[in-house]
């Protein structure tokens, strides 16, 4: 085929951007990347259709170049037609260079066997450096142009490819202190800095920094490229925006680099050197910089972050956000170590008379709000992850941010977040009777927002607001009965004034916890059955009574339901009836319901109402309350176009639906696996019949873990041996925990079912870590470190711990061996266990007796201290 006009291609382009894949595999999809290389040498084509099909390229690389040998094809055409160009300007020599690293990055042909790597490389660092490569590659009126494109392309590249350019640190030092474009090459040198260190770090065998630092030369075009950091680096640490507190901790991976005074001159030199010159960059570009450089020193063993000091002292005072969030950032990752007492509080300050500026616009206050809510303390009270105030932002300074009813939306619940905060701060504080309180102050608020939403035609705005509050007031202070009592009879209190507002309530039911939730429940039904309403009101009384009903107050729910009877006349009102009798038959209510179904069977005017009702009756007749439930599973609330009784296809319809059935499947704990980063739970599995994609989900009662991933298994048989299923717990503070089971999976009938699995009980053991084993005679150094590392920040106790009859030497063979550190038997030995997130638990054995040992116990968490004894007086008993 010969070269196409400007028309066929603009043809073809709109037809693969309507649908990529349908072109891709039809017939023009083969020809299509080959046709748009040729066609970029025809010069019968202008110039912006040749950017067109340029453009394409940089959007589409994927379908273009599927694969890797494709990919180095079109660079390397891409790359010869650049050369072609002719010496005059051109539009097509950015884009040409733009797509030539594209389709290397993307295609994955980038590496040392690649040609077109080979010559893209060195013709990059060229332009970028304006050396005679670059300055002979096109007219002088392109050059910075060129520049600019050449250095996007390498930084691309070095994200794609951590290490490329670590051989090219010295030069890119080197290029600083010149002319040229400032802000382009900082970032792409932070970002090489940062990612040689973190490379070198995790190799073993690793280059000198010094001599990487120091390095002046790069390669010629077709010459030799130092590949040898980019292909230690397996991981692609590409650039984040700043983030909160040890977003990354477990990927750092620079604790473990230690550096000659040489190279650790080397490093401060030139990560001054880019603070030095970062006054020239932009906002967005300083805070990148800052958090690039804050990332690679964190972790760096006797690197102080002092060098940040001189810009800590010139940006507090910014009011640009991103530079505030780098601030912060800094602040997460360094802590005391660069923001003294002082500086903390001046920056707490700042943020909070910020926060009240006036002309302040939405996004800028919520973005204020966001940052005292988790502003990151140097000495935080309480556990790591529990939400609470700043210990400096007390009542009195934040009496200009407490929420108004006059406040837009999102700023109010910011603001009543922050007040939330400021509640379970103040319990203790506040005395009987305080107007101020903050509490108090919730209160009104709460009742104000409680009014408007009461409003008969008001917006659904205000009732919307009502309830997120009410949510976020539920979420926040869950412990606090003196806050969630007033909040529940003032809900109740709204029900009664606008039952409409029944669905809001429903969701609210479904979110919140049960303490809110079931005393809510209960004044709910309370006001529905005292209060029988007609017509619309009936409506939305019956669709809260389906939430709210259970086995309490049965009479009262039947009287109501007797006299609601009499009011249903259409359709609607007596499918909602029905929903509610479908509710007490799961919750197991007998007796008188029975009596009420008979009545609906005979006397409700539509045939389809009589029918579920007179189904429902044979069903309460026939089935014990474990078969009821798993008939009344799938849902019937969807309406028939006739009756429900003579639907067809009802088996097909039950083969779509997931349905609920006794689970044939036994879990349970297997034994301990103290080994890894995180602690992980061995859970047998065992079925009683044959299960098929079997998907296990997990959550946690409370808030003391993090959400659990699930776990699957493609196929279990019965008989057939299994390996344990490794499940990796997330703690957020070392404490036992329960954990509710849920089994999806799929018969061989080819149902599929869930079911509710006995809960598993995570013991205090179970998270029980080792630290790294120090080397051979460094071990009792380690220890004493470790044991006074402790105080005053923890505590210390003494305990008796029984011993069985077999002694301690048994004792800790069976269930301490992983966390022994200096063992002398039978009589003495010193144990060292990390416990997640972040906690110790440290223990001396010394001087057994034939019935005990004396313990003594270091731990740097005082809330260990009660599980720690319970544990080591168990032991006996369970040895």
């Amino acid at each position: 085929m010969g070269p196409l006009s400007r028309e066929t291609w603009a043809q073809r382009l709109s037809t693969f951007r309507a649908s990529p894949s349908a072109f891709m595999a039809g017939p023009e999809g083969e020809d299509l990347g080959r046709d748009l290389l040729s066609d970029l040498r025809n010069e019968k084509l202008s110039e912006q259709t040749k950017v067109s099909l340029l453009a394409l390229s940089l959007e589409y690389p994927a379908q273009l170049w599927p694969d890797a040998p494709a990919a180095e094809a079109a660079a390397t055409s891409l790359l010869d037609t650049l050369v072609l160009l002719p010496p005059r300007p051109s539009a097509l020599r950015r884009p040409l260079l733009l797509a030539a690293t594209t389709a290397l990055a993307a295609g994955g042909a980038l590496g040392p066997t690649s040609g077109a790597s080979r010559r893209l490389l060195p013709l990059l660092l060229g332009l970028a450096s304006g050396r005679d490569l670059g300055r002979s590659f096109g007219p002088a009126s392109e050059q910075r142009p060129l520049q600019a494109t050449a250095w996007e392309c390498l930084r691309e590249l070095e994200s794609c490819k951590p290490g490329l350019l670590g051989g090219c640190l010295g030069l890119l030092r080197g290029l600083l202190g010149h002319e040229g474009p400032v802000q382009p090459l900082s970032l792409l040198l932070a970002l090489a800095l940062r990612n040689a260190l973190v490379i070198q770090a995790r190799a073993r065998a690793r280059a000198g920094l010094q001599g990487l630092l120091m390095a002046g030369d790069s390669p010629t075009e077709g010459g030799p490229w130092n590949w040898t950091l980019a292909e230690e680096g397996e991981a692609h640490l590409q650039p984040q925006v700043p983030s909160w507190p040890a977003a990354e901790e477990g990927e750092c991976g620079l604790a473990v680099l230690e550096l000659s005074p040489e190279e650790a001159r080397e490093l401060r030199a030139a990560v001054a050197q880019l603070l030095d010159t970062s006054y020239l960059l932009t906002p967005a570009a300083q805070a990148q910089l800052l958090w690039l450089l804050g990332w690679a020193l964190r972790g760096l063993q006797g690197q102080p972050p002092v060098l940040f000091k001189p810009q800590l002292v010139r940006l507090l005072g910014t009011a640009q956000l991103t530079l505030v969030h780098a601030i912060l950032a800094l602040k997460a990752a360094f802590g005391e170590a660069l923001f003294t007492a002082q500086d903390e509080a001046l920056l707490l300050r700042r943020l909070t008379l910020a926060a009240q500026h006036p002309a302040l616009p939405l996004p800028a206050h919520l973005f204020y709000l966001h940052c005292l809510l988790n502003f990151p303390e140097n000495w935080p009270l309480g556990p790591a992850g529990e939400e609470a105030a700043p210990l400096l932002l007390g009542s009195q300074r934040c009496r200009g941010l407490l929420p108004s009813l006059l406040h837009e939306p999102m700023a109010l619940l910011a603001r009543l977040h922050l007040l939330c905060l400021l509640c379970v701060e103040d319990e203790e504080k506040e005395e009987k009777g305080q107007d101020q309180s903050p509490q108090h102050y919730l209160e009104e608020l709460l009742a104000g927002l409680r009014q408007r939403a009461a409003l008969d035609g008001g917006p659904q705005a205000l009732a919307t607001l009502c309830f997120q509050a009410s949510y976020l007031v539920a979420h926040c202070l869950a412990g606090q009965p003196m806050v969630l009592i007033p909040l529940t009879h003032g809900l109740a209190q709204l029900y009664r004034a606008r039952p409409a507002l029944a669905p809001h309530f429903i969701d609210l039911l479904d979110q919140v916890g049960p303490e809110l939730g079931e005393p809510l429940k209960v004044v709910l039904r309370q006001e529905v059955v005292s209060r029988p309403g007609r017509d619309e009101a009936l409506r939305w009384h019956l669709q809260m009574l389906a939430r709210v009903v259970d086995r309490d107050a049965q009479s009262a729910t039947l009287s109501f339901l007797q006299a609601a009877a009499a009011h249903c006349t259409d359709w609607g009102l007596q499918q909602a009836l029905l929903q509610v009798c479908r509710a007490l038959l799961r919750a197991g209510v007998g007796g008188g319901l029975a009596d009420l179904l008979q009545v609906l069977a005979r006397q409700l005017e539509d045939p389809d109402g009589r029918d579920h009702a007179c189904l429902y009756y044979i069903l309460l007749a026939h089935l014990a309350g474990p078969k009821l439930g798993v008939a009344l599973g799938p849902s019937l609330a969807a309406p028939a176009l006739a009756s429900s009784l003579v639907a067809e296809n009802q088996g097909f319809a039950a083969a779509l639906m997931v349905q609920e059935a006794p689970a044939p499947i036994r879990l349970s704990v297997g034994p301990r696996r103290a080994e890894g980063p995180e602690p992980v739970l061995q859970l047998q599995v065992e079925v009683l019949e044959p299960v098929y994609s079997l998907e296990l989900r997990f959550r946690v009662e409370g808030q003391l873990y993090a959400p659990l991933g699930a776990v699957h298994v493609p196929c279990l048989c019965p008989g057939r041996p299994t390996h344990p299923l490794l499940l990796p717990l997330r703690p957020r503070r070392p404490a036992p925990a329960r954990l509710a089971v849920r089994a999806l999976y799929t018969t061989p009938s080819g149902l599929t079912c869930h079911a509710h699995l006995p809960p598993l009980l995570v013991n205090f053991a179970d998270l029980f870590l080792p630290f790294p084993q120090p080397p051979e005679g460094a071990k009792l150094g380690f220890f004493e470190k470790l044991w006074d590392s402790c105080l005053p920040k923890g505590t210390e106790s003494r305990l008796w711990c029984p011993l069985g009859p077999h002694g301690l030497e048994a004792l800790v063979s069976c269930h301490l061996e992983p966390f022994v550190v200096v063992a002398q038997p039978p009589t003495s030995y010193l144990i060292a266990i990390r416990l997640p997130p972040d906690s110790r638990l440290l223990l001396r054995l010394e001087a057994a007796q034939a019935d005990g040992v004396p313990v003594v116990l270091r731990t740097d968490d005082w809330a260990v201290l009660p599980l720690a004894g319970d544990y080591l007086r168990g032991l006996s008993a369970a040895g």
